[in-house]
């Protein structure tokens, strides 16, 4: 594997963790916001029901996007790792963090 290939796999390794947790992160938090909004509803009095029916709509709608925005980004996660294979030659069959790879973790390729 070239010298170039290790320190670009890592960031890659890194990259993809960060956006599949932070994707992860945000659909919980909308979650939580989806339980408030819908507690407010019921508990205070004056919230006109249609209004607070279109706030949770989009907030449904939202984690829609969120939950088919997680699924391309394992998408992306299994092309990335299908290129690993094609270009620096990784036998992978799992992601590269429990395949046991030849690549060098972020603390020693800095």
């Amino acid at each position: 594997m070239s010298n170039e290939i290790q320190p670009t796999a890592a960031r890659l390794q890194q990259d993809v963790t960060a956006a599949e947790t932070s994707v992860d992160d945000t659909l919980i938090t909308i979650s939580t916001l989806m339980s408030s909004v819908v507690a407010a509803r019921r508990d205070i009095s004056g919230v006109p029901v249609v209004k607070g029916h279109a706030t949770i709509r989009r907030l449904a709608t939202a984690q829609l996007a969120l939950v088919d925005l997680s699924g391309d980004i394992h998408r992306v996660h299994g092309d990335l790792v299908e290129i690993g294979r094609e270009t620096a030659g990784y036998d992978l069959h799992e992601c590269p963090k429990t395949a046991g790879t030849n690549v060098v973790p972020l603390s020693s390729a800095a």
